[in-house]
């Protein structure tokens, strides 16, 4: 045994738990588990095969039939969930197609809960954008601004819409004032009680969007300036969280993830409920172009990045990489 006047070096030595793959796995402070990770998928109306989304390799806009197949593989890697999405052939300026019982994403609801039953949390996107011809959340005034209570009164039908094809869970987007509040009105006076929300609640006008109105065939021209939120407010986003969670929210979400972080951790310290953050499109096709390139390790870069969403604060992550990154954390 050396004499202690022999020793060197620091007392503390934090890297004696980095030194092997079970001791670091064993101190890990975060965690990524498929049960908190949801899957967005997009669902076409009037196609025979998927279409693959240039802007977005790997993520396709699905038949019914090819739906069923990827809902399917979400259940049996234990995914938390699937939000769909739904791209309808024809649309209008009322976007009508979100109320038609036999529209797409209403018919798509309604395959998925006959084809997973509880196995998955079905979610569904509130919105009128993929349905409205010019591509905005709501309902136009005459001014050609988007009318707040008018579109309200749409959500609601959408609610019970989506509630009556076996939805578990409705995702209100759209960002106009109330929408939490009327939507829980008119789900308990339909009696789908049962029916939770989760409420898009800081949701940020960004530039990371574009794969997105790519993926759902987006008729817009302009931007969402005027109901999404400004980039530059934090605290916006936690007093909309709050009005959410007291208007009856089951989970927040903040909208989008990586630019947003700070955001995120705000929103969790705020709230008594589950928030969700979603990896959105952008944040996936940036990833997904430099590793094509050979700049990154992919596989590894898809952890990193859902790991930092669960650590600064999400209980839920939406993200086009769920049933991939269930496969790997499997490994």
């Amino acid at each position: 045994m050396a004499p202690l006047d022999d020793l060197t070096g620091p007392a503390i030595r934090p890297r004696r738990l980095r030194a092997t793959p079970a001791l670091r796995r064993m101190v890990a402070e975060t965690t990524v588990e498929p049960r908190q990770l949801v899957l967005p998928v997009f669902v076409r109306e009037g196609i025979d095969s998927p279409v693959a989304i240039s802007s977005m390799p790997g993520v396709v806009q699905h038949t019914r039939d090819s739906l069923k197949a990827a809902v399917r593989e979400a259940a049996e890697l234990g995914l938390g969930g699937v939000m769909l999405f739904g791209i309808p052939e024809a649309k209008d300026a009322l976007g009508s197609g979100a109320l038609d019982a036999d529209g797409i994403l209403n018919v798509a609801i309604a395959d998925v809960v006959a084809e997973v039953g509880d196995a998955l949390t079905v979610m569904s996107d509130l919105c009128l954008d993929e349905f409205t011809d010019h591509g905005h959340c709501g309902v136009l005034a005459e001014d050609g601004r988007v009318d707040n209570d008018a579109t309200l009164r749409v959500y609601a039908e959408m609610a019970q819409a989506q509630a009556a094809a076996g939805v578990h869970m409705v995702g209100p987007s759209g960002m106009m004032d109330g929408q939490v509040a009327v939507i829980r009105d008119a789900l308990d006076l339909d009696g789908h009680t049962d029916v939770s929300i989760l409420a898009y609640s800081a949701k940020y006008a960004s530039a990371f969007y574009g794969p997105f109105r790519e993926a759902v065939d987006s008729s817009l021209s302009g931007d969402r300036r005027t109901y999404q939120q400004d980039p530059a407010n934090a605290l916006e986003g936690v007093r909309e969280a709050l009005i959410d969670v007291e208007e009856g929210a089951d989970i927040v979400m903040v909208k989008p993830a990586l630019a947003y972080l700070d955001v995120l951790r705000q929103v969790r310290d705020a709230v008594d409920v589950p928030v969700a953050a979603y990896n959105i499109s952008g944040e996936y096709s940036m990833v997904e172009a430099a590793a094509a390139h050979g700049w990154i390790d992919r596989e590894a870069a898809i952890l990193e990045t859902l790991t930092s969403i669960r650590r600064a604060g999400a209980d839920i992550v939406l993200t086009y990489w769920a049933s991939e990154a269930a496969h790997l954390l499997k490994q």
